[in-house]
């Protein structure tokens, strides 16, 4: 199992966020559409930013989605992992 246990909660709201749109990040890495550096990034990404209780949220009112929110830092990274 892959996680990030210095940043639990980046982790769980960087992983909700890509369910949401239909990607698995653990499976990216896994097949190859994402390095594991490239998910250490968007999981800093996730930490350094101060919108969490927004994304916390939104992802409880939310199972799927066309799209991220746009606060989202990782909005373009995950949206460019949509319908690999």
């Amino acid at each position: 199992m892959m996680g990030y246990v210095e940043a639990p909660k980046a982790w769980g709201l960087t992983r909700g966020m890509g369910r949401v749109v239909g990607v698995n990040l653990t499976d990216a890495v896994v097949e190859g559409w994402l390095t594991r550096g490239e998910l250490a990034d968007l999981v800093d990404r996730c930490q350094a930013c101060g919108r969490s209780e927004d994304c916390t949220r939104w992802l409880a009112h939310v199972v799927r989605a066309e799209a991220l929110p746009a606060f989202c830092p990782n909005k373009a990274g995950i949206e460019s992992l949509v319908a690999r």
